[in-house]
């Protein structure tokens, strides 16, 4: 199978149920951005393993970030599922009640590891930190396109797991720093 297919040669691209739609459809544009969070966390996993943050406590980051890079794969393919045609058995694809208090999960242990905040803080600290930092707006980002579908474009449990999503990349670019020894910068 080659890589290119010649079929968005003319700035059009397919969606699961076979619509063809322009490549700036905004649903595109919500898996686009979906999908650039997703890479943007795959540099910050990959930071992890060459940052100063580089602990034997960060394996343990790494796969949760391994986790929500696979939630994201089927939280794109739900996207670009407009009409469902997703069978519900499809059970890699589903972004779950049980997805979403995962994040909680670790929302809830990293930060009892954490100084409380008292201001805002500056992104940045190591190169993972910023990485997640910026993951994070990338993430706002992706949440402001999927509410902008429309309230029953997607399922309910998509805009709160990113939602909750971007909280928890808050709380992983403040412990990847407070575990390599990166001082926060307060505002």
């Amino acid at each position: 199978m080659k890589i290119y297919t010649r079929t968005g040669d003319a700035g059009e691209t397919g969606l699961f149920d076979g619509t063809r739609v322009s490549k700036s459809d905004p649903r595109v544009a919500a898996y686009g951005d979906v999908d650039e969070l997703n890479a943007w966390l795959g540099l910050a996993r990959a930071s992890l393993d060459r940052s100063a943050a580089s602990t034997p406590a960060n394996p343990q980051v790494a796969e949760m970030v391994e986790q929500i890079q696979r939630d994201l794969f089927a939280l794109g393919a739900r996207l670009a599922d407009p009409a469902h045609k997703i069978a519900e058995r499809v059970s890699k694809v589903n972004v779950s009640n049980e997805a979403i208090e995962r994040l909680e999960g670790w929302i809830d242990a990293l930060e009892s590891e954490l100084p409380p905040l008292r201001r805002f803080i500056l992104a940045g600290g190591s190169h993972a930190g910023a990485a997640f930092h910026v993951a994070r707006t990338v993430c706002r980002r992706a949440e402001r396109a999927i509410v902008g579908l429309g309230e029953n474009a997607v399922d309910a449990e998509v805009v709160v797991y990113v939602n909750r999503l971007s909280d928890l990349l808050f709380v992983l670019a403040r412990t990847v720093n407070a575990r390599g020894g990166a001082a926060e910068l307060e505002w």
